[in-house]
């Protein structure tokens, strides 16, 4: 699997290996800028629902300003 793949339009995922298993840091890019929108630890081969949805809530603020 790539270290970075596209979630859907506007949204990606980096991985990371840790301790506790695979980290995931949702982001997009505005203007040139990374903007890391969620991190978290994921368990299961699927990134769940909640995680997902953190995301693009907190990408629908950062484009409202």
């Amino acid at each position: 699997m790539p270290l970075i793949r596209k979630l859907e339009p506007g949204l990606w995922e980096v991985r990371s290996h840790v301790a506790d298993g695979i980290a995931r840091v949702v982001f997009t890019v505005e203007a040139s800028v990374m903007v890391l929108l969620h991190g978290f630890i994921k368990k299961s081969q699927k990134t769940s629902a909640n995680d997902l949805e953190t995301a693009r809530q907190r990408l629908a603020r950062l484009r409202e300003e």
